[in-house]
């Protein structure tokens, strides 16, 4: 009897560099599985970009697959339900996946394994996605690190990351195993189809990944060290939607840029600054694991008393991109557009929501988590925290982005800003950023009324500011 195993996938939709894969193919016959399981996560069930990003992850990895013989089995429900009857169906003796480390991820792996064990079948985990497991790195007393740059020079004195291994060479068992269709999932948008034109913009899958981590290293990281903070120019990988989903793991990410060190050692400043960013997202998964209320609760717990507002008009302004600010109004166009945002405007959106406009910074969590494509639990909320002011290693909160010199700053051509806020395109540089500004002479030449096709801002920098300042000081007797 061939020993058959089921390979789970979950944030792992590859087939390069998944030791759980290779494993389970050394066994014998392997039945890959993708579960849907809609009630994991609650309110941090995936959201809709990101739906679009899987449906056709999961559309590329059936292709891989069946260039191999082996069909990818589509299963919706109670992930445990579903890996038990599976086992049943295919005769698997094991199951194998990559580890995840959501709040809710060990539990579910725990019980998994319980139920498995109970009828002889082994659940094997391995990892997968991240260069460091969160047990792996920690202070020199054994605590979880909070602060960054102390966690990323222990990752640096840990065992370097493992190469990356090839595809393994995998069959599929003898009897069929039946299949829900992918199409019948309803993860892409219909009515209407916000998503229009996104294959344009995006080719989700291994294969995309590979290219543009090859283009981004070729054409690109040299500027990157300075060149990331200018939206309008290509200088950032663009990879976190290949990373969020597993098209491509941190250990090929990484192997590949050190080998373009060694090529060209005059590109070294750059990739090093470019590997902190997935230093960055090694730290968050680290924050995650060990403080899994991150998502939910201020990593600060002065922050629980902040007075936020709940200003949902204002809110409406921001998500809309109707601020009057034009790089905030910018960012958030792109956001909406095509499910993803500039690194740095992200960080200027932000301040804006939290320090402006004085609202939640989970209110912000939640908007990204539905509209990027790479909305992923652990740097979504590690990073609305740190621009909030409440995370680990956070940004002081009196560090108020003034988003007219953010825009002159890192978009001082003007060419991001007149692209995704048309209707200020005939403004000269000297008033783009604070249209308020210019003479009505000037906005009547570039067809600009204020208040009617822009608006006002919703806010006054100066006072915001000062409010923002207030309402810090409530929590300094705390």
């Amino acid at each position: 009897m061939p020993d058959v195993s089921l390979y789970w996938f979950r944030d792992d939709l590859r087939l390069v560099d998944l030791p759980g894969l290779s494993a389970a193919a050394s066994r014998g016959p392997v039945v890959p599985v993708y579960i849907r399981d809609t009630r994991l996560g609650g309110e941090w069930k995936i959201g809709g970009a990101s739906q679009w990003w899987l449906h056709h992850s999961l559309d590329q990895l059936t292709r891989d697959l069946n260039t191999l013989g082996v069909p990818l089995i589509l299963r919706s429900g109670d992930t445990q339900t579903i890996l038990l009857q599976l086992a049943e169906e295919a005769g698997a003796s094991q199951v194998y996946c990559s580890r995840q480390y959501q709040p809710w991820a060990g539990e579910l792996e725990r019980a998994i394994h319980d139920a498995l064990e109970a009828r002889g079948i082994a659940l094997k985990r391995y990892p997968g996605t991240l260069l460091h497991e969160p047990e792996h790195i920690s202070t020199g007393s054994g605590t979880p690190f909070k602060v960054f740059t102390p966690f990323w020079r222990a990752c640096g004195k840990a065992p370097t990351p493992q190469p990356p291994i090839p595809v393994p060479s995998i069959s599929a068992p003898a009897g069929a195993v039946a299949s829900e269709s992918l199409t019948d999932w309803g993860l892409l948008p219909q009515k209407p189809n916000w998503a229009d034109g996104w294959e344009t913009m995006w080719q989700p899958g291994e294969a995309a990944a590979s290219i543009a981590l090859t283009q981004f290293l070729q054409n690109h990281v040299q500027h990157y060290d300075h060149g990331r903070d200018v939206p309008s120019e290509p200088n950032t990988s663009r990879l976190s939607p290949y990373l969020r989903f597993g098209n491509i793991s941190p250990r090929q990410v990484w192997h590949a840029a050190h080998a373009a060190k060694l090529d060209d050692p005059g590109v070294s400043p750059s990739i090093d600054k470019f590997l902190s960013e997935i230093g960055w997202r090694e730290f968050c998964y680290h924050l995650l694991f060990h403080f899994p209320t991150m998502p939910d609760e201020a990593f600060n717990p002065k922050f629980t008393f902040f007075p936020w507002g709940e200003d949902l008009q204002r809110l409406k302004a921001w998500q809309t991109g109707q601020t009057g600010y034009p790089i905030v109004d910018a960012g958030m166009r792109e956001l909406w557009q095509t499910g993803f945002m500039h690194n740095r405007v992200r960080m200027v959106v932000a301040s804006f929501l939290t320090k402006h406009l004085l609202l939640h910074w989970r209110a912000g969590e939640a908007w990204f988590w539905d509209c990027l494509l790479d909305a992923d639990l652990a740097s979504n909320a590690c990073s609305w925290q740190w621009v909030g002011g409440s995370g680990a290693d956070a940004a002081p909160y009196f560090r108020i982005f003034n988003p007219v010199a953010q825009g002159e700053k890192f978009d001082k051509a003007g060419l991001y800003t007149r692209h995704w806020v048309p209707e200020l395109a005939g403004l000269p540089d000297k008033y783009l950023h604070k249209p308020w500004e210019a003479p009505e002479a000037t906005l009547a030449e570039a067809n600009i009324t204020l208040g009617q096709n822009y608006p006002h801002p919703i806010v006054d920098h100066k006072a915001a500011r000062e409010a923002a300042l207030s309402a810090y000081a409530t929590l300094k007797d705390i």
